[in-house]
């Protein structure tokens, strides 16, 4: 067994161990931290594959961005696991459906690409260019079209997120920035005039109250 076998082994057994705490880990927080793990691993398998622009993609991106987002959301919304943990063996039969339907179709996709025997960074070297090159020249004649669909609905989905955080809120005051700028310092104070002193309300005595006076 070479070092790279042992290595590749040694990696895709820390990443199946990550990829079960994920959905095993009772705190949400240490689910997501085991999903950093399960990314850098994956990320250590493409290394090995010599596909190194996929291996630094995936932890700038996913490691670097999203996990870190997903990170600070979970521990911001101080998710209550005890009302998520009532609804589990109910909806946990659908799940399971859906987790083997997902496995098989993972399956035949991928079943096809491990009958392929030979090293792919060889017609790379042999185009004598880098796999980072390749990836572009492929994304840019031959997936253009995807590519650029895909941009359009990322493009779409900001937008979308944008809009839904601005919604006017009632409990929220918000001042133009526009309104600040063009304010003058006449504008800023207003002088009202009032009376210094104001009459006392008169008091009604009392027939008692008067006559322990007198």
């Amino acid at each position: 067994m070479s070092v790279t076998t042992g290595l590749f082994y040694a990696f895709s057994a820390v990443l199946l161990f990550a990829a079960f705490r994920v959905i095993t880990a009772r705190n949400p927080v240490h689910a997501a931290l085991y999903l950093v793990l399960t990314f850098f691993q994956a990320a250590l398998i493409w290394m090995l594959l010599k596909a190194e622009f996929l291996s630094i993609a995936l932890v700038l991106v996913y490691v670097g961005a999203v996990m870190v987002l997903f990170l600070f959301v979970v521990m911001m919304m101080d998710v209550n696991v005890e009302n998520l943990r009532l609804g589990f063996w109910k909806h946990f039969p659908l799940a399971a459906l859906v987790g083997v339907v997902i496995a098989l179709e993972m399956a035949a996709v991928l079943m096809g690409g491990f009958r392929i025997v030979e090293d792919p960074s060889s017609a790379v070297a042999a185009a004598g260019s880098s796999n980072t090159k390749e990836i572009g020249v492929l994304l840019f004649t031959q997936y253009l079209l995807p590519l650029e669909v895909a941009a359009a609905i990322l493009l779409v989905a900001m937008i979308a997120a944008i809009a839904l955080t601005l919604r006017a809120r009632k409990d929220s005051k918000y001042v133009s920035p526009g309104d600040q700028v063009r304010v003058k310092s006449r504008d800023r104070m207003t002088v009202v005039k009032m009376a210094a002193t104001q009459a006392a309300p008169a008091v009604a005595v009392e027939p008692a109250d008067a006559e322990k006076k007198q």
